[in-house]
C-alpha cells in the first residue's frame, strides 16, 4: 500500500460556523471550500495547511458517526485521513493483514474522493480513514 500523504486531520464540531471563525480569526487560516454530504447527514469545511487539510465535520442529525463520536468523546480530534494511491489495493492488503475495517468497500467521500475507514481496534484505538483522490486533483483539490 502506498501512502502518499496525510490528506487531512478531521475535527468533529457541533457548530461548523463557530469553529470556522476560530480557525480564521485566531490562526489566520482560510477556508478553501465547504461541502454538504447529505448521504451522511454531514457538512464539512476544508482548510489547507501546506499539502494537508484541517477538516471540520459537523453532523446535522443524531445517530450519525460524527454525532455519535461527539456524544461519546466531545468535540475535537476525530480522525486522520491518509491518501493512498489505490484504495481497492489498499483495502485488499489491509484485509489480508487481518485489519478490521468499518468499510469493506470504498464509498463516496469529500471532493469526489473514494474513502474507507479502518476499525480503531486495529489501529491502536484511533480512527483512520484512507482516501483515493480523483485523478486531476492536486494536493489542494
Amino acid at each position: 500500500m502506498k501512502i502518499k500523504r496525510i490528506e487531512h486531520v478531521a475535527i468533529a464540531v457541533k457548530n461548523l460556523e463557530h469553529t470556522r471563525r476560530v480557525l480564521e480569526d485566531t490562526l489566520g487560516l482560510t477556508m478553501e471550500y465547504q461541502e454538504d454530504l447529505p448521504k451522511y447527514n454531514a457538512r464539512l469545511a476544508m482548510f489547507p495547511v501546506g499539502e494537508t487539510y484541517l477538516e471540520l465535520v459537523e453532523s446535522n442529525q443524531a445517530g450519525t458517526r460524527t454525532s455519535d463520536w461527539i456524544a461519546q468523546h466531545g468535540e475535537g480530534l476525530y480522525h486522520i485521513c491518509l491518501e493512498v494511491e489505490d484504495i481497492d489495493a489498499a483495502l485488499a492488503e489491509l484485509k489480508a493483514k487481518g485489519v478490521a475495517l468499518l468499510d469493506d468497500e470504498p464509498r463516496p467521500g469529500h471532493g469526489g474522493s473514494r474513502i474507507a475507514f479502518l476499525d480503531p481496534r486495529s489501529t491502536a484505538n484511533f480512527l483512520v480513514e484512507i482516501a483515493e483522490i480523483p485523478a486531476g486533483h492536486d494536493a489542494t483539490h
